[in-house]
């Protein structure tokens, strides 16, 4: 369930954080962050993805008031949900790839699938 890892920040932060991270998400189709982070973002980038499948007015503010760039926004409905109507989830993919140099924070690679 999205949002109940607090990840260090005020709610405020934390949500800016994860819009920005799932519209370079699905600006880019891949992005490398730690392994709480990734499972956040996967979970509301699966969200935007299912909500675009269907096409409407409601739908696409809904996704629009959530993700920051109006380009990413009509790419999600045109190129990114019509490639996932026949698929009930499991948009993205989590894969580790190793402690962080300096912290040793996990880290991960999220894309999607």
């Amino acid at each position: 369930m999205p949002g109940t890892r607090k990840l260090g920040r005020t709610t405020a932060q934390r949500t800016a954080m994860l819009r920005a991270m799932v519209t370079f998400l699905l600006e880019n189709g891949k992005i490398e962050t730690t392994l709480t982070r990734a499972k956040e973002v996967q979970a509301m980038a699966e969200k935007m993805i299912t909500t675009a499948k269907e096409d409407n007015l409601h739908n696409r503010r809904l996704v629009l008031g959530f993700i920051t760039k109006e380009e990413v926004t009509v790419k999600l409905f045109t190129e990114i949900a019509p490639k996932y109507a026949d698929r009930n989830g499991g948009y993205t993919r989590v894969t580790k790839i190793g402690p962080r140099r300096g912290d040793g924070a996990e880290m991960a690679v999220i894309e999607l699938i």
